[in-house]
């Protein structure tokens, strides 16, 4: 039996549209708070080399080993660990709370020297997590993160875009510090702009040269639905259009069997490649974009979310169910195909270029999707507990 509220909004929500699809993210809950603990084997101490939190960059096969360090996934678990009660983020966390968490990543991206954290994407979501933890340190990782991206400054990846957008919204919506108006705005426009008329994005906004022209055209599905969910909370009306647009081009796109798909062509919607296909993306990711933009008023999609929730455990590219049972407790991260030097990707993102929908059938059947990728990282879980446990709608300002 789930120790999980089930009245939380979301779950019921989830529930009355598919209580099977509830069932399993409830169940996914409980390994979480299990399982997180195994991901945080030992405490960086903040300000020196690698200081992260102490969350580990993946766990891999039945053993469970570790394997690097995160900054950015201890930031997202986090995000997720302080919808927990405190005795819940102490279990989840090894014994610290959340506020303790989150004083290790502030005390690591104020590091300076050849240390420093440079990532823009890693600045983001650690100023993310302290402002939705209200932490004192929010001023300091502010402070980091508007530096590292000035008015004017170079293309930045469409991921980074949206967590700097949803940090700022953080930030306005905490109000316990001033917010850096101009920089929302440019944040905003950004978005808006790297969209402009279509209805999906590529991996990179406010300008070109980050990736090779071949793929310019290319965005993979982290680049839709995290802004979605920046405009969504951002939440004027031209931020939820695009937000709304976009959300409904991967909907009408999903695969029969719940797939949410990894490449697109953002000059017209279609997918590019759809493997692999990740845990995450199903039960978190999707589910978090979406649920957002519901709650900021714009369209449900909870049949599509609950389709790609039910995927998780009958995946028709395997049979096998990516829910793992007893020790250790995780998930398998994604369905791929047998293609180890991702060919296939680059192939199809050069076709495509050339003429789009041009996808060359016949490496379906060369490279079938019937692997399974048997690790697990920290973020996945941390999405989870962000997306589902919210005990009130997200408003918007």
């Amino acid at each position: 039996m789930s120790d999980v509220r089930t009245d939380l909004p979301r779950l019921r929500l989830l529930g009355e549209a598919d209580p099977e699809a509830r069932d399993v993210i409830t169940g996914l809950i409980d390994d979480a708070v299990r399982g997180l603990p195994r991901m945080r084997p030992g405490r960086a101490l903040p300000g020196r080399r690698g200081a992260d939190g102490g969350f580990v960059f993946t766990l891999r096969g039945r053993q469970a080993e570790p394997a690097g360090t995160s900054l950015r996934y201890a930031a997202i678990v986090a995000l997720g660990a302080h919808l927990l009660p405190e005795p819940g983020q102490r279990a989840a966390l090894g014994g610290d709370s959340v506020e303790e968490l989150v004083d290790a990543l502030v005390a690591r991206v104020e590091v300076t020297g050849p240390d420093a954290v440079t990532s823009l994407g890693d600045l983001a979501l650690v100023c993310w997590a302290a402002a939705e933890t209200r932490h004192a340190g929010l001023p300091r990782a502010l402070d980091r993160m508007t530096a590292a991206d000035p008015p004017g400054g170079p293309p930045v990846f469409t991921v980074d875009a949206a967590w700097v957008a949803s940090a700022l919204a953080a930030v306005r919506d905490a109000g316990d510090v001033p917010i850096p108006e101009e920089h929302l705005d440019r944040a905003r426009l950004r978005l808006l702009d790297g969209l402009g008329g279509r209805s999906l994005y590529s991996h990179e906004v406010g300008g070109h040269g980050l990736v090779p022209r071949f793929r310019s055209h290319v965005g993979c599905f982290a680049d839709q639905v995290y802004p979605v969910q920046a405009l969504a909370r951002l939440g004027d009306e031209l931020s939820l259009e695009g937000a709304a647009r976009v959300a409904a081009t991967i909907c009408a796109a999903q695969g029969a069997g719940g797939q949410w798909w990894w490449h697109y062509d953002a000059r017209d919607g279609g997918v590019v490649e759809g493997y692999p296909v990740y845990s995450v993306h199903q039960h978190a990711m999707a589910p978090m974009a979406l649920l957002d933009l519901a709650d900021a008023g714009g369209p449900s999609h909870l049949d599509a979310i609950a389709r790609g929730v039910r995927w998780m455990t009958r995946p028709p590219e395997t049979g096998e169910s990516l829910v793992l049972g007893g020790d250790p407790v995780m998930t398998w991260r994604k369905v791929a195909r047998k293609d180890p030097r991702k060919a296939v990707r680059g192939v199809r993102a050069a076709t495509t270029g050339l003429r789009p929908g041009w996808r060359l059938a016949p490496l379906d059947r060369a490279f079938p999707p019937v692997a399974v990728d048997r690790e697990c990282r920290p973020y996945e879980l941390g999405w989870l507990l962000h997306t589902w446990l919210v005990d009130e709608p997200r408003e918007t300002s």
